[in-house]
């Protein structure tokens, strides 16, 4: 009798989740940190969210600061992608220099939410850097080009 009960009250607490917090870009723009330079497109947000999915179905991603960091050290390849709307900025701003030094390609897209969930987490993630696996080859090719193509700053 409680099964029933519980399934059916995680059943209306999924509907009410979705509904209503969904946020456009353009709200999440508005919350952006200074440095977050280079910004990904809403068009390739959506396609690293996608890329994150899938790499994170085959366990081919690091989630995190501390991760990310020792990975770029070892001299891991991969497409790092950064959250921008990530308080304090001095939690993650050595990043897109270390990238830079090792030639790493890097981009910012607007939500840390939206980033830990892509990944499979119910927890935000401010930096993930997705590796490169022939599952999903096709799908990074087209992200590491576009995210190699943005301008970087100054």
């Amino acid at each position: 009798m409680t099964k029933v009960k519980k399934e059916k009250v995680s059943e209306e607490g999924e509907e009410a989740g979705t509904g209503g917090t969904e946020r456009s870009y353009q709200e999440l723009i508005a919350h952006l940190n200074p440095i977050a330079q280079p910004l990904a497109s809403k068009k390739l947000s959506k396609k690293l969210y996608k890329c994150v999915k899938k790499a994170a179905k085959v366990k081919n991603i690091r989630r995190g600061v501390k991760e990310v960091q020792k990975f770029i050290n070892k001299g891991e390849k991969g497409i790092v992608v950064l959250a921008g709307d990530t308080l304090p900025i001095d939690v993650y701003c050595h990043l897109p220099v270390m990238c830079e030094d090792r030639s790493l390609p890097y981009a910012y897209i607007p939500s840390k939410v939206d980033l830990g969930s892509s990944a499979g987490s119910k927890r935000p993630t401010c930096v993930i850097l997705i590796k490169p696996h022939e599952d999903y080859q096709e799908a990074y090719d087209e992200c590491l080009e576009e995210v190699s193509s943005l301008p970087k700053p100054l």
